[in-house]
């Protein structure tokens, strides 16, 4: 009774729990009909292949990482790279001359990120410049960050070189320091306005200014944009500008953006274009003259025999109509030619003649 007993602990101690998720099925009484299971939250983890300890090294697998994949990257715009070199040229030259004082302007990052990421990672206090792009019919955003704001206007207020610039953090801007930047980000749009001019005429005009990041929201937070960081240094004083173009801002300009060099013909080639162009006007091409035309059964043309006559619905002043393959060219009069027989044109060229030279050609 002793063995019996023992081994009996050791069958319930080796059998598996049923409420763990390898528990065998339950399949009820005798009706056949299995008992529907709850999966619990690490199951269902699971099956989407989504693990707490991969969270937090920032490693995301399954439908999670599909959702959250990385955006398209701004290589494929190559031309937009080009772009914003020219904008860092131009806004060197342009704020020299609107602050006066030695400044360099240089471009750290182009990169994508989808627009509600980019406001919850807005460093507090900023001044954030909504501006439309009027050809495309949408919408960007400037942002100036607060070092650059105190610089600025302490340079355009005179202040001495050589002395940080004095911040007072916690408090709204005032409409001074508003003003000047309002200045400063309208000299941007300006020089951005000359940027694209080469590829395509953009005008980009202020629409307003906010510091709450709520505020201004100029797409979906899912949306994807490009975001620029632009570095802009005068001496021992500067700050950053970042501007965030959406993807949808770009979209009507989209192909002149892929262009790997300014000018560039997708799949076209001048050269080859002439030449099959001389190639098929010099094309011989096969010209039939129909009389008429006639519809039969398949078993009447069948019986026909050698001898048999086809009565025709044209008579010596009907008109002939001339085809190239299934394509009606023209109509015309049968006649004799010394000793040809010959069709006199009566007619234009048909428009759906003349549609398919020109797809032709």
């Amino acid at each position: 009774m002793a063995d019996e007993t023992e081994n009996n602990e050791e069958i319930s101690a080796s059998a598996p729990d049923a409420g763990g998720a390898s528990a065998a099925p339950d399949w009820g009484d005798e009706g056949g009909e299995a008992n529907e299971r709850i999966l619990n939250q690490d199951e269902i983890d699971s099956l989407l292949g989504f693990d707490l300890s991969e969270e937090e090294g920032g490693e995301r697998t399954g439908i999670r990482a599909i959702i959250n994949s990385a955006l398209v990257s701004y290589e494929r715009l190559p031309m937009l790279e080009i772009v914003f070199d020219r904008l860092v040229r131009l806004m060197t030259t342009s704020l020299r001359n609107f602050t006066s004082d030695n400044v360099e302007v240089s471009l750290d990052n182009i990169s994508s990120i989808r627009f509600g990421d980019y406001l919850n990672s807005i460093p507090l206090p900023a001044i954030l410049s909504v501006f439309r792009a009027e050809e495309l019919n949408n919408y960007g955003l400037l942002t100036v960050d607060s070092n650059l704001i105190y610089s600025i206007v302490d340079v355009l207020l005179g202040g001495r070189r050589g002395t940080a610039a004095m911040r007072i953090e916690g408090r709204p801007y005032t409409t001074i320091e508003r003003v000047l930047v309002q200045r400063m980000v309208e000299v941007v749009l300006g020089d951005a306005r000359e940027a694209f001019e080469p590829l395509t005429p953009v005008t980009f005009t202020l629409d307003r200014l906010e510091t709450n990041p709520r505020f201004a929201a100029i797409a979906r937070p899912a949306n994807a944009a490009i975001l620029v960081k632009l570095r802009i240094d005068m001496e021992d004083r500067g700050g950053r500008i970042e501007l965030l173009l959406p993807y949808a801002t770009l979209e009507p300009i989209r192909k002149m953006l892929l262009q790997q060099f300014m000018g560039e013909k997708f799949g076209r080639d001048n050269i080859w274009e002439g030449h099959l162009a001389t190639e098929l006007w010099t094309t011989q091409m096969d010209v039939r003259a129909v009389l008429d035309e006639q519809q039969m059964g398949l078993k009447q043309v069948l019986d026909f025999k050698v001898g048999d006559t086809l009565m025709l619905n044209a008579t010596p002043d009907s008109l002939v109509e001339l085809r190239a393959g299934a394509i009606p060219l023209t109509r015309g009069r049968m006649g004799r030619r010394n000793a040809h027989i010959a069709v006199r044109v009566e007619a234009p060229l048909t428009p759906h003649a003349r549609q398919a030279v020109q797809r032709t050609v």
